[in-house]
């Protein structure tokens, strides 16, 4: 009776034949793609938005942005503090991490603008809130937009003292 000797080797060979690890794909974003993406988020940039205009016109309204580190969120409000409409970089087709840029910020206080011109509010009043990357950027893109700006007021909250700090350690 003749046995096989036991080769640890080829017993590896084996196993790695059975247990395939996948590769590791690098994905590139070929031109192709980055030119979908941009039509996509011009595609609802660009959509029609249904706005009912209040009885007897808007005069003046209140843009509030609020940016974090993560997103930027723009509301049109008339002057009494009731929201007419509101946009953020989600809704404008940004997704992941592309919603904390200056662009995208930019892209949104467009579509807030587009709205303040079917609603022909003559003024507007900007409240900023939060140190994102959307602050100045939104700002300069209601500037180019055309719209009659009367104040810029920074409603970010600051802590005076802040929290209690824990005690200190004894030695």
């Amino acid at each position: 009776m003749l046995e096989k000797q036991w080769d640890p080797a080829e017993n590896r060979r084996q196993l790695q034949h059975k247990i395939t690890m996948g590769k590791k794909h690098i994905i590139e974003a070929n031109q192709e793609d980055l030119i979908k993406e941009q039509e996509k988020i011009d595609k609802t940039a660009g959509k029609e938005v249904k706005v009912k205009p209040a009885a007897g016109g808007i005069l003046e309204g209140k843009i509030f942005v609020s940016s974090s580190y993560n997103n930027t969120i723009i509301t049109l409000t008339n002057s009494r503090g009731q929201v007419l409409a509101w946009k953020s970089a989600g809704s404008v087709g940004f997704k992941g991490t592309k919603k904390a840029t200056s662009f995208a910020a930019s892209r949104v206080a467009e579509a807030i603008a587009n709205i303040c011109k079917k609603l022909a509010i003559e003024k507007i009043e900007v409240l900023i809130k939060g140190i994102g990357a959307g602050r100045e950027s939104s700002i300069r893109t209601l500037v180019a937009q055309g719209l009659n700006i009367i104040a810029i007021r920074d409603i970010t909250p600051v802590p005076h003292n802040g929290c209690r700090l824990r005690k200190t350690r004894r030695v």
